[in-house]
């Protein structure tokens, strides 16, 4: 499953950042964001917008045809989070 995926509110684990472009996967690793970081889904922009997820205690916005190429594992552990 991919973060895009995610339904609004659920969390879940990074799995691979392996597939995002250059750019972005530093960014993400400037932030915090690495593979094991549990990751929850804010919004999704209607209309092929970017994605706002939260994790590390921030709020990120990228676009959403990059939060398609971030692997995540959901649980039904941190749903309840």
């Amino acid at each position: 499953m991919n973060l895009a995926e995610l339904k609004p509110g659920v969390h879940a684990v990074i799995t691979d950042l392996s597939k995002t472009d250059r750019m972005v996967n530093k960014r993400l690793r400037d932030l915090g964001v690495t593979a094991g970081t549990l990751i929850c889904l804010r919004s999704v922009m209607p209309l092929g917008g970017p994605c706002c997820f939260e994790s590390c205690g921030e709020c990120i916005g990228i676009r959403r045809a990059e939060a398609e190429t971030i692997d995540v594992e959901c649980d039904t552990h941190w749903k309840s989070l």
